[in-house]
């Protein structure tokens, strides 16, 4: 068995860690999720994450789930995920720009990508547009710091970046209008051009294909709203 195995499916957050681990060019197992089949609440999988929920890292037979605590734990082991923090100030704020990602965007991502989830057919249009007013703000704040700057920490690529990408083609596909943050749509497009993001969704890809096969792949149902 793999040293590192990551529990994924295709098109979640799992593509954030999935990035980390071909940046720090770590040797992993991608295996597959079934979602549409129940394996996220099978006793199988729950012995691994009891949350039901991707991803999760297995890593020399101990398993870790939660973006936050994962990308910190590997770059506390490999390094190369975030500026050096060479005193507690620096890492806690590093922590707070993850958790800003997790726990501020990712739960407004959600409510734009699959505003179904939360409101039903009948309110699915006023979550995605209560969605979308809460991102705006946040979206801005993000173009204004990519304005005069590579990345999210300058000029040195971090994790965070990979986060951030994320978010942005999450509801890029769901009508929510990212040309308004030219900024941030030149930071999306730099990090479709590394390579660690072209292999991380080359494994999505593969991933695709053997749902689709199975017939197992899921689709999420149409935004409310168009463009």
């Amino acid at each position: 068995m793999a040293d590192i195995i990551l529990y994924m499916a295709p098109g979640t957050c799992a593509r954030v860690t999935t990035i980390a681990l071909e940046e720090l060019g770590l040797d992993f197992e991608s295996r597959v999720v079934r979602f549409m089949k129940g394996e996220h609440k099978s006793p199988e999988y729950k012995q691994h994450n009891p949350k039901g929920k991707v991803p999760c890292l297995v890593y020399e037979g101990e398993a870790l789930t939660e973006n936050v605590a994962i990308l910190s734990y590997l770059n506390h082991r490999h390094g190369g995920l975030l500026p050096a923090a060479d005193d507690s100030l620096t890492h806690a704020r590093q922590l707070a720009d993850l958790c800003f990602c997790g726990t501020t965007l990712h739960p407004l991502v959600t409510r734009i990508r699959m505003p179904h989830f939360f409101g039903g057919e009948a309110c699915a249009s006023e979550v995605w547009q209560r969605g979308s007013q809460g991102m705006d703000e946040y979206f801005q704040l993000i173009n204004d710091r990519l304005t005069h700057q590579t990345w999210w920490y300058g000029d040195e690529w971090s994790v965070v970046d990979a986060y951030l990408y994320w978010c942005f083609w999450r509801v890029e596909g769901a009508n929510y209008d990212v040309s308004r943050y030219p900024a941030f749509v030149d930071h999306a497009r730099r990090m479709s051009e590394r390579p660690s993001v072209k292999r991380a969704l080359a494994r999505e890809q593969a991933a695709e294909e053997t749902l689709k096969r199975e017939g197992l792949l899921f689709t999420p149902p149409p935004s409310p709203v168009t463009r």
